[in-house]
């Protein structure tokens, strides 16, 4: 059976602890290792595309790190329950173009009992900025 801890039910400490390893997981920008951080099924809104289980979303996450290069990412608690999650965060990445961006959004997770997460809704916008005003 797949656990991945912490487990649920979170502390504000574990809840952190969940934070940062997705944080690095994702600023490795790897889609099999982030993957396996969710369960087979799970569901995801990522802004307005819908993607469901693990092929799909590492589909997706090659596919987005293919046109956002150069990026990185922080998150940052925001609160939490038994077995959810929610989050702040933002990500600068360069387009294909060659032009600078920095994502703003929220997430909400939801995990099972063996600490994976079933569902992930992110709210995300993206600001045009120039490199000079880089912050990650």
């Amino acid at each position: 059976m797949e656990r991945k801890y912490p487990l649920p039910p979170f502390s504000e400490e574990t809840a952190k602890q969940k934070i940062q390893m997705a944080e690095d997981a994702w600023n490795s920008q790897d889609p099999q290792k982030v993957s396996m951080a969710y369960t087979i099924d799970s569901e995801w809104r990522n802004r307005s595309q819908f993607v469901n289980g693990r092929e799909e979303i590492r589909s997706f996450l090659s596919e987005k790190w293919k046109k956002e290069k150069n990026y990185k990412l922080k998150k940052e608690y925001w609160s939490h329950t038994d077995n959810r999650i929610a989050v702040r965060f933002e990500y600068e990445y360069q387009n294909e173009a060659g032009d600078w961006f920095r994502a703003y959004g929220n997430e909400n997770w939801e995990f099972n009992e063996n600490g994976l997460m079933q569902k992930r809704y992110a709210s995300i916008n993206d600001l045009p900025i120039l490199e000079s005003e880089r912050k990650l």
